[in-house]
């Protein structure tokens, strides 16, 4: 189980972000404590299916983020569709109708930089697959504050170029396939050379 000293979670998943997620979500336990955070690019008039979709397979509960709700531990939250969704320092949502980042709202640098603002290092942050390079400087931002960085194999990911640049852009600790990130985040951290893609 991940360490008890990390209190959220955020993933950043672009084209192909579905069948990732699909992969990680659904395999975190009911006792996963860390609050999970997900900025998932989408059409702006998207509706809430993702959010019923992956409230039907998952242990734990999963929400939108609404404006100024408190980020609570051992649930998932989404981003709305075409609104930036940020970390505030009292652990709360915010949202913004602020200008596109990297052609994207929401912006997965907007939740990772201001995340890392608020956790420092107590947060975790995971790139996923993805068609553009949004993330890659708020990954570095998390790893400059001492959080754990993550982000999957561009070999493996559907599309590579946001894994490309997340790598490119600051030393992460890991790069592994979807099923090695679910065992890293389940069986927990204390051995980093004995699991794979170390």
């Amino acid at each position: 189980m991940i360490r008890a000293e990390y209190e959220a979670m955020v993933i950043g998943v672009s084209a192909g972000g579905m069948t990732a997620l699909g992969t990680i979500l659904p395999q975190l336990p009911a006792d996963f404590s860390p609050a999970v955070i997900v900025a998932l690019h989408l059409h702006p008039r998207s509706d809430l299916f993702h959010v019923d979709h992956f409230a039907k397979l998952c242990a734990l509960p999963v929400y939108e983020a609404e404006e100024k709700e408190e980020v609570r531990p051992g649930a998932i939250y989404f981003a709305a569709p075409n609104y930036h969704l940020l970390i505030e320092q009292d652990k709360t949502f915010s949202l913004s109708v602020d200008q596109r980042v990297r052609y994207a709202r929401p912006s997965i640098d907007v939740l990772f930089e201001t995340a890392a603002r608020a956790y420092g290092c107590k947060l975790i942050g995971v790139i996923l697959t993805g068609a553009n390079n949004d993330g890659a400087s708020g990954l570095a931002m998390i790893k400059k504050a001492g959080g754990l960085t993550i982000v999957q194999n561009p070999e493996t990911a559907e599309v590579a170029s946001m894994p490309k640049a997340a790598i490119a852009a600051c030393a992460v600790d890991f790069i592994l396939d979807l099923p090695d990130i679910v065992k890293l985040l389940c069986a927990g951290l204390g051995h980093k050379t004995s699991l794979p893609g170390v």
